[in-house]
């Protein structure tokens, strides 16, 4: 008598867990990166012996519920945020708390503290490896990821410029037609920006000079308003309009400008990667279609993003953009023995294995999309049928200790 009530008790207590993890399921059903638990029932058996030694087996009730996280792929949406990450496949942010310890989530709702630290939702740290001039090197323990807020861009200074433009074949040699100017933008060493002047003057047929001078006011021993010649030539096209000589790049040598910055040499590209003359003699008036170049002016930290595969980009104000980090992704042997610590984390256990740490498409890790936040797994159509499993079980059971109640009283009332 007294073991039915012992075995629907289990049962009561059994549901009312599975419920429990049901209901926390459902909770979480927008929770980024959420893993929705499993709830695994087992019997118990009790073992008694008889008289003619014959062992038979009497069910005891149910065991404790073993709940387990499920880490299949959530749904990967867009949201627009400048530091949300997504994880397609594979894979764990590593996170380190206040405390020192290592954490592992699926959540990427990224934002940057005070210190420019990049931080989860609940504070802890997110780990990567720091980039050094825009290039990381992914490999060996990561570390937290700080981005000093408005740190400024050092200056780059130019090293090329190209002109892709057409002389007009047209032109008539003395007039207006049979010279041309395109101003073309370069950059010292202090990242001041100055202006060289590319002068086309038609000589003959065919045939065209070229002087590229810069305002004498700007370099060491020159004239403010004159002028300086920098680099002079002449331009040789065939018949079809196709550039002949120069059959290479013009270096254009610039003395120390006078505002401090150091003397430099500036390559005119005359040709494209592929060998084309980026200059052309066609029937049309001149006209430059395009121009190139590298340099860069000192610029201040405007905003920082993520970009996909984990990297952490700063653009500047002057519209450039560098690689200032790339984070981490923690490749689990066993993920499913992670037990959750609260915020979205997990921590390991012996049974999880060994953690190898690498960057997003590496090794069995998956991609990492930007601006977008992986949705919660849970399934709310088979949570709410669970619901009613688990209710109408509970409600079974409960019945079972009410027919106790019955029997007994019936065994009671036998002295009467």
């Amino acid at each position: 008598m007294l073991n039915m009530f012992n075995t629907a008790l289990t049962a009561l207590n059994a549901n009312n867990t599975a419920i429990d993890v049901t209901g926390h399921n459902l909770a979480n059903l927008n929770t980024s990166g959420y893993k929705a638990g499993t709830v695994s029932f087992e019997e118990m058996v009790t073992q008694t012996m008889g008289l003619n030694s014959a062992t038979t087996a009497n069910g005891n009730g149910i065991g404790a519920p073993i709940t387990t996280r499920q880490f299949s792929q959530g749904s990967v949406q867009v949201t627009g945020g400048l530091l949300d990450a997504a994880i397609s496949g594979n894979g764990f942010f590593t996170v380190k708390a206040s405390d020192g310890n290592t954490y592992y989530t699926r959540a990427g709702n990224f934002k940057l503290d005070s210190s420019g630290n990049l931080i989860t939702a609940t504070g802890e740290n997110i780990q990567g490896w720091m980039a050094t001039n825009g290039v990381a090197t992914p490999g060996g323990v990561p570390t937290n990821i700080t981005i000093p807020p408005g740190s400024a861009n050092a200056p780059v200074p130019s090293s090329f410029f190209g002109l892709n433009l057409n002389l007009n074949a047209l032109g008539t040699v003395g007039a207006t037609t049979g010279s041309f100017t395109a101003p073309v933008q370069v950059v010292d060493s202090l990242g001041a920006s100055h202006t060289v002047t590319a002068s086309f003057t038609k000589t003959s047929a065919n045939n065209w000079s070229y002087d590229l001078t810069i305002d004498g006011g700007e370099v060491t021993g020159g004239t403010a308003g004159t002028p300086s010649s920098l680099a002079k030539g002449t331009l040789t096209f065939d018949t079809a309009g196709k550039l002949t000589a120069p059959t290479a790049n013009v270096a254009v040598t610039i003395p120390a400008f006078t505002n401090g910055a150091a003397g430099q040499t500036v390559n005119w590209q005359l040709f494209d990667t592929a060998g084309n003359p980026e200059l052309t003699q066609y029937g049309q008036a001149s006209a430059v279609n395009s121009n190139s170049g590298d340099g860069a002016t000192a610029a201040q930290l405007t905003q920082v993003v993520m970009a996909d595969g984990g990297k952490i980009m700063a653009k500047y104000s002057n519209g450039t953009s560098k690689l200032v980090a790339v984070i981490a992704l923690a490749s689990i042997q066993n993920p499913d023995s992670l037990v959750a610590v609260g915020n979205n984390n997990y921590s390991t256990t012996p049974a999880s294995g060994p953690v190898s740490y690498g960057e997003a498409g590496t090794g069995t890790r998956g991609g990492i999309t930007a601006s977008a936040l992986e949705s919660s797994n849970v399934d709310m159509a088979r949570e709410l049928t669970n619901i009613i499993i688990y209710q109408r079980s509970y409600q079974a059971n409960a019945r079972v200790v009410t027919a106790g109640d019955e029997l007994s009283q019936e065994i009671l009332s036998l002295k009467r």
